[in-house]
């Protein structure tokens, strides 16, 4: 399948789309609640991207998006391929006026194997800086630690990967059964609603100084998810590697052609290779997390684990 497309061109599906009694239940939930708090509209990015087909035709991605008055982009990216495959790219981002958390879920199936990872991504330091950690985080630790206990931390977590974390976050890996999905879509309701209820109280941001500081802060993390997600190797695999760029760039993280100019080593200086190419080792640092690195006050004790 080789097509050029730009934002004119509707992505037209190449096959018949199933509905899947899976993860578009995940995907269905967050819509109706959503709406019982906000106002969505469809984003201009429906019209570009909706539905395609993979290379071989085995696998069918679904895309959604809206946008609300306190929600820059709402968006989901639903795949189902052969042999049980399925995955949920699922994220809510704010607008600039709102330093509220990035919602994030994503999810990979297989017939034997869940890797998930389920956040409320901090839009800035969580480690550093309690302010904000205070502000978004402390009321909801409870149901980070609830989850902690049924979906145990699924293994090596790299630092850099880390700082884009909050202390409630999921990372998980278990074996496919019918008890962990219950588990991880009671998991996904919660953690759901508890963003919302954060967007309900969040009052607009009128300082200039501190929008253009969220306007950054979210481009940063764009810019990292559209570089390193471990996600694009996938999308590769079954659209081409000219597809999945624009899936990437201009639905996935929509905005980082437009919150801001920096590019990746204008952030993650560190990773700038002697040519001047971007390192593509997911860690430069080389430190990882065998534990989960926050304790049940939600405090940072990474620096104390070996």
């Amino acid at each position: 399948m080789r097509r050029n497309m730009n934002m004119n061109r509707k992505m037209r599906p190449l096959m018949e789309v199933k509905v899947s009694a899976s993860y578009q239940k995940f995907i269905n939930f967050a819509l109706d609640e959503t709406k019982l708090h906000t106002h969505l509209l469809p984003s201009p990015l429906q019209e570009n991207f909706s539905s395609l087909a993979s290379m071989d035709g085995k696998a069918e991605l679904q895309m959604l998006s809206f946008q609300a008055p306190k929600i820059r982009l709402l968006r989901s990216l639903y795949i189902e391929g052969s042999g049980g495959m399925q995955v949920l790219d699922f994220a809510v981002f704010p607008e600039p006026e709102y330093d509220l958390p990035i919602f994030c879920a994503n999810f990979f199936t297989t017939a034997n194997m869940n890797i998930i990872v389920l956040d409320l991504n901090p839009l800035h330091d969580v480690i550093n800086q309690k302010v904000y950690k205070e502000k978004y985080y402390k009321s909801i630790i409870p149901i980070g630690l609830k989850y902690a206990e049924l979906l145990p931390w699924g293994g090596q977590l790299t630092s850099e990967s880390l700082r884009f974390f909050s202390p409630i976050v999921i990372w998980t890996k278990f074996s496919s059964s019918q008890n962990k999905r219950s588990v991880l879509y009671s998991a996904f309701v919660d953690y759901y609603k508890a963003w919302l209820e954060l967007m309900d109280q969040a009052t607009e941001e009128t300082d200039t100084a501190q929008i253009s500081c969220n306007c950054e802060a979210q481009h940063r993390y764009l810019t990292w998810r559209a570089e390193k997600d471990p996600g694009h190797g996938l999308l590769k695999k079954l659209v081409g590697e000219t597809i999945a760029k624009e899936v990437v760039n201009e639905f996935l993280f929509s905005g980082i052609n437009e919150l801001g100019s920096k590019t990746f080593l204008d952030y993650f200086p560190e990773y700038k290779c002697e040519d001047g190419t971007v390192n593509t080792k997911r860690s430069i640092i080389g430190k990882s997390f065998e534990e989960r690195p926050w304790d049940t006050r939600g405090e940072f004790i990474g620096n104390s684990l070996r």
